[in-house]
This record gives structure tokens, sequence and C-alpha cells, in this order.
């Protein structure tokens, strides 16, 4: 109990907190939809939602929305206060009868009913509502209809009530109206419960929750029909799941202040507690009971909630004490108290407190009048139509389950043929792509072999190309030959030398696997070994390529062979004078989008001076071909010499 006492508090707080804002915003006169009808288009609100609708009505801009929010308020108002209730019934009367609005005027003689019926009015109840059903359309009377059956189950004709009950339902059947079904489901399950039919009312009951949360909204029935639930499953020894729709019920009632509901629902907390032997959680149960009930002012909730705590007090042997309490329940029965059903309860709970006691002659008497209002309950009329309802329930439910076949049979039927189609569709899908598949394939040979040969005539061209570039390093070797002076001999051979760093390139195209993009460090191997060995200096340097392999554009891979080309002759011929031996380091890097190129040696460090050696042509081939890759050079003498160049790296199309 103190867990459910908490999960309550926590729920009320959870109210205050968020359904404030939804509260605000039930009613807004400057929207189209001005008013969100509550339980009917939202459920987004709090305890102080009648407060709202109170302070908003009068502002309506029209008539039929003045009326609507007055009706609500007159109609929910009697699951709190029964005086305010009459209050705003009886002004909407008014007003619907002054402007001749008769279907207003029924609908508030149906609210007028509600009232009546909760204030133990039942004759004036049934006079009322019979005066709506007078001028109502069909579609509403369903919920006129639900009115008419608690008259009918409060004075004990529960063969009545089950009779409105079923018009409800077929009504609601017949306007798809969701609502007005699960509510009859719900009272059908608790006209079962009270005929100790546990199984029957479960079913209806769980039927009626299905339709409810199908509905979408948490409302007054919706939690009514978990309380009866609920006293399905404590009544078929179930406490687990009773405690549990007890307390979704709890939370509800509490979040939108549905005393008559809460009266309800601690009345059989108080039982369940009671026969699990949980004395005091059954005891404050009882007392919440008589607080709601009290709160309301309803004697059948007060009646019913002092004979709770009568029970549980036979159930502790506080015999004297259940008598007060069991006594102060029947005495608030009055006469026309009408339910035999809970009158008869309280008499054999009272019978039982004397019995306790050793009063055996009022025990007698008490059983005796138990015996009597026994007999109106179960009477034959009531047992045989509550039957024939079930009757009536189950065959319906197996012309359902029958008509749900017969739809299921033909969408199955639809599937299937639904089925072949697509398989058809899917069988000419597969060959078109099939189709597809082989003309690609033989799109894809022919764009293989044309690749081939073309890439065949690309090899062939660099092949040729590299054949006349060692033709043109043919000439120029045997024309130094016959050249005697030295400057012009030296100048010939580093042409000679410039050619075939070029033809080496075309070279490597045609022996590699990509047209487009040279391996540089294996190409400087091949390349300094070439010039190393022209100079005849393979015993004396070593060279050293300080880098990984790098594949970069044939447009930048010819500039930068021709740099690496100048600078090593250069250190050839001007770092190692006297025959020293020495090393020269080659590296190609890429740092992100840049490449940067290093060539040093551990020479004299005079390779390049203020003063030149030679013709000056090497220095200027260098400037101009950093120009031309957009690059930037820098040079280190110091022990020495070390020049680099960083260039921005040209992506292959």
């Amino acid at each position: 109990m103190r867990t459910l006492c908490i999960r309550v508090v926590f729920s009320v707080l959870f109210t205050l907190i968020s359904g404030y804002h939804g509260t605000s915003q039930i009613i807004d006169f400057s929207r189209e939809n001005s008013y969100k009808q509550i339980f009917r288009q939202t459920d987004n609100f709090g305890f102080s939602y009648l407060d709202t609708l109170e302070l908003g009505y009068k502002n309506a801009p029209t008539d039929s929305l003045r009326l609507t929010i007055l009706n609500d308020l007159a109609y929910y108002w009697h699951t709190r206060d029964l005086q305010k209730a009459y209050e705003f019934t009886r002004m909407g009367l008014k007003e619907a009868k002054a402007k001749e609005l008769k279907t207003w005027v029924g609908r508030f003689r149906v609210t007028y009913g509600a009232v009546l019926l909760r204030d133990e009015k039942l004759d004036s109840a049934r006079i009322v509502l019979g005066q709506a059903m007078e001028v109502l359309n069909q579609k509403e009377y369903p919920f006129l209809y639900t009115q008419l059956g608690y008259v009918y189950e409060r004075e004990g004709n529960l063969s009545a009530a089950a009779e409105y009950a079923l018009r409800s339902l077929r009504l609601g059947e017949k306007f798809n109206d969701l609502h007005a079904q699960a509510q009859a489901y719900s009272d059908l399950s608790n006209l079962f419960w009270k005929q100790e039919k546990y199984q029957k009312g479960l079913e209806q009951g769980l039927l009626a929750l299905s339709l409810f949360e199908a509905y979408g909204m948490n409302d007054l029935d919706y939690d009514f029909a978990l309380y009866v639930v609920g006293n399905q499953y404590l009544a078929l020894n179930d406490p687990e799941n009773a405690l549990k729709y007890y307390s979704h019920a709890i939370s509800i009632g509490e979040r939108y202040g549905f005393y008559n509901n809460l009266s309800d629902i601690y009345i059989s907390l108080a039982d369940l507690h009671g026969s699990s032997f949980r004395y005091a959680d059954a005891e404050t149960a009882a007392l919440n009971a008589i607080q709601y009930s009290e709160r309301l002012n309803n004697n059948f909730m007060l009646m019913r909630s002092w004979l709770s705590l009568g029970k549980l007090q036979n159930l502790q042997g506080k015999f004297l004490s259940a008598i007060t309490s069991l006594q102060t329940s029947i005495d608030i029965a009055t006469e026309d108290f009408g339910d035999a059903f809970f009158l008869s309860e309280a008499y054999q709970n009272l019978g039982k407190a004397y019995a306790g006691s050793h009063n055996y002659k009022d025990a007698y008497h008490a059983f005796e009048m138990y015996d009597q209002l026994q007999k109106e309950v179960f009477t034959e009329e009531s047992a045989e139509r509550m039957s024939q309802i079930q009757t009536e329930l189950e065959v319906a439910e197996k012309d359902s389950t029958i008509q749900l076949q017969d739809t299921q049979i033909k969408k199955q039927r639809i599937i299937q043929t639904l089925g072949m189609i697509v398989i058809v569709l899917l069988f000419l899908y597969l060959l078109l792509i099939f189709k597809s598949v082989r003309r690609n394939r033989e799109n894809n040979k022919l764009l293989q072999l044309q690749n081939e040969e073309k890439e065949f005539l690309l090899k062939e061209i660099h092949h040729r190309v590299k054949n006349n570039l060692e033709i043109v390093s043919s000439l120029l070797i045997l024309q130094s030959e016959q050249i005697s002076d030295t400057n012009v001999r030296s100048a010939m051979v580093k042409s000679q030398q410039r050619v075939h760093s070029m033809s080496m390139i075309h070279q490597k195209l045609y022996q590699g696997s990509d047209l487009s993009n040279i391996e540089m460090k294996d190409y400087f191997e091949n390349l300094g070994s070439h010039i190393i060995n022209s100079y005849g200096m393979e015993d004396r340097i070593n060279l050293r390529f300080a880098m990984k392999p790098i594949a970069v554009d044939i447009d930048q891979a010819i500039p930068i062979g021709l740099i690496v080309n100048e600078l090593l002759s250069n250190a050839l011929k001007y770092a190692f004078p006297g025959n020293r031996k020495g090393e020269v380091t080659i590296s190609l890097e890429q740092h992100e989008s840049v490449l940067h190129l290093e060539v040093s040696d551990n020479g004299v460090g005079k390779m390049v001076s203020q003063e030149p050696e030679g013709t000056g042509f090497g220095t200027q081939l260098i400037k101009l071909l950093t120009t031309q890759l957009d690059g930037e050079m820098k040079l280190v003498v110091d022990k020495g010499t070390l020049v680099s160049f960083d260039f921005q790296r040209i992506k292959a199309a």
C-alpha cells in the first residue's frame, strides 16, 4: 500500500507540473478550433481543468461552443461536487430552453440524469432520461442508454441494466462509435461480476480496455473499466494483476479528480489487502474510500466504503467495531436505496460480526435479511437474462470470428493472386536484368578490348618516344666525340644526360602498369646510377635515397627528373674535388598536398658559388623548371650543400 500511495503522489505531482501547460491550451478563442473538447479531442490537462472551463465558457463566441463547454463542465463536476454539477446543469438547461435548442435540451437532460443518479434520486433520473430520448438523435442514444442502465443496476434490476448495455453496444457498432462499444463491454463486465461470472466478465472487461485504448483517451469511463477488470482478477484469485489495474486506475482518477471512481477503487483495494492479511494497508484504503465518498457527498459510495471497513474488521476479529461500521453502512442505505446487491453483502457481514460477538439472535435476523435480499438480486429472470446475454455475446463472437475468417480467406486469396502477379512480374524483371547483365558483360568485354588496345598503343608511343630520345642521346654522344673544345663537349654531354633522363621517364611508362604516373624512387635510382657511371665515380660516391616509393604524375615527373639530373651532375662535378669520397642524398616526400624534394651532399660546400663555374645554364634551367612547377627553392651551404624544393602536387586526371 505504501508503494501504491507513493505512486499516486508522484502521479499528482506530475499532473501539477506537466498538466498545467496542457490545461492552459484547452480553450483559446483566438484559434479556429478554439475549444479542444475534454476527453473527446484531448486529455492533455491536469486536475484544474474544471476551473479552466468555468472561467472560459462565458466568453465563447457562439452558442454551440458555449453550451458544449457548459455541458462538459456540468457533467464532469458530478465526479467531484454534486451541488456544482446541479448548478451548471440547470444553467445549461435554462439557456438551451430559452433559445429553443431542442438537441441541447436533450443533452443537458442526459447530464442532469447522470447527476440525479449519482445523488441517489433514481426515479427522477429515469424520468429526465426518458424526456431526453424524445429529442435526441440515435447517434447520441448510447450515452443515454448507459445512464439508464446504471439506474436499473442501482435498483437491482440487472437484467434491464444488461438490456440497455446491449442496446448501447449495438448502436456503437452501427455508428462505428468505439467509445460507446467500449463503455457497453465495460458495463457488461461489471454486471457479469455481480452475477459471479468472473471469467466471462474478465473477457468483456479486457475487450472494453482494448477499445478504449484504440479510442485513445484517458477518461472517466476508461478509468472505471480498469477498476472493473481489477475486480475480475481479484475475484479470480489473481491479486497481482488486480493491483496492477487498480494502480493504473488510481493514477488516472487522481490526475482528473474522479472522486467516485477513486472511492470504488479504494473499496476494492481494502478487500485485496485484507485478503492478503495486509490489514494496515487495507484500513488505509477503506478510510480513503470513505474520504472520497464524503467529498462527493454520495450515499451509495459512502455506504459501500463503510461496508469495506466492516468486512476488514470482521477479518481481523474486531467484531464490535465491525458491527458499528456495518450498521453505519446499513443506516446510510435508506429504504429506497435500491441496490440489494451491496445491501445484502452488508447484512451478510453484519450477521458474521454478531455471530463473532456471540449475539446469535441479531446474527440470525441479519442473515435472514441477507437471504431475502439475495433473492431479489439473483432472481430466476435475472439469471436467465444474463445467461441469454452471455449466449448472445458468444454467438456474436462466433459470427464475428466467422466473418473475420471469411475476410481473412478473401484477403489470403487476394494476397495469393497478388503473389502470383508479383512472381510473374519478378520473373520478367529478372529476365530483363539477365539480358541487361549479359548485354553489359558483352559491352564490358568490348570496352576492355578497346582499353587494352589503347593501352598497348600508348605504351607503343612511349616506347617509340623513348627510342627516339635514345637516338638523340646517342647522336649527342657521337657529336661530342668530334668536338675538341672542352666546354662545348661538356655542354653536349650534359644535354645528352638531360635527354636520357627524359627517355627514362618514357621507359618507365611503357614498362609499368600505370600510364600516367611514375614511381620516383626507382626512377631516381636508375637515373643516379646512370649519371654516376657516366662520370666514372661509382667507386667514390655513394648515392642514398631517403624516401619511400611515391608515384608522381608525368607532367611533374619530367621537370623533377631534370632538376635532380642537374643537381646531381653539379654535385659530382664540383662538390668532391681531388678524388674525394662522399655521399649524395635524394628524397621526395608528400606533406598533405605539397611535394618536398631535397638533394644534399657532404662535399666542399661550393656547389653553387657567387661566380658559378661553367656556363651557368644548369642553374638557369633549375630556376626555370622551378617556376614552371610553381615551386619554391631553398639553398643551404653548411658542411656540404642542401637544395630543397616545395611543389604543389598535381592530381592525376
